[in-house]
């Protein structure tokens, strides 16, 4: 599989500005993204296999990798929850795949998102990684709305190696991560993150 635009940027630019801004000889010790985690909550799709196919079908096109079922490792009855019963879909990105989706997400799908100001800055966490969160995974372009499933929430983890959340922050700025800028402290911003500003 080829390397993807933003994988390329990466070796090519990324890494020798980063080693450059932070004095950093060993490209070894740089902060890298290693892994992207999405998750979506299937809810009461998980009573009707339609619903549940469509999900998986649409998480599948939006990912370009087959989604993994995660099921409840617990009953709890005030909830109506028994253990056994899918709770939610995942996927885990890495190389090619995992390039290719940041790619698309910083320069696609934020953008386009209604009344959209950047993403926040304060979503790292003390090791550098970063959450942010859509309450509808329509927002996707490789979504049919015609063929898709009712919209659900869904939660793009991307995790950091040797970050923290000031290099983390400059390593995402670089590879196009929209961030608010500092004079805007507006949260509706199109998209959600741990801090709870809400998506659309």
């Amino acid at each position: 599989m080829n390397k993807s635009r933003l994988q390329e940027k990466f070796e090519k630019e990324i890494r020798l500005v980063m080693a450059k801004e932070y004095d950093m000889k060993n490209f070894l010790s740089l902060p890298i993204v290693s892994k992207v985690v999405i998750n979506m909550g299937v809810g009461e799709a998980a009573k009707n296999q339609g619903q549940m196919d469509a999900l998986k079908r649409d998480l599948a096109a939006i990912t370009g990798q087959t989604p993994s079922i995660r099921n409840a490792k617990v009953s709890i009855a005030s909830f109506g929850l028994r253990a056994g019963v899918p709770v939610g879909l995942s996927v885990t990105l890495r190389g090619v795949r995992m390039y290719s989706f940041l790619d698309r997400l910083f320069s696609i799908v934020l953008p386009r998102l209604r009344d959209f100001r950047g993403v926040s800055v304060t979503s790292f966490d003390k090791s550098g990684n970063y959450t942010l969160g859509f309450s509808e995974h329509t927002v996707f372009p490789e979504v049919d709305p015609a063929k898709s499933a009712q919209p659900h929430g869904m939660e793009v983890s991307i995790t950091v190696a040797n970050g923290n959340p000031e290099k983390s922050r400059r390593l995402l700025e670089l590879m196009g991560m929209p961030f608010q800028k500092e004079s805007n402290t507006s949260s509706e911003n199109g998209a959600k993150n741990k801090g709870g500003s809400k998506g659309l």
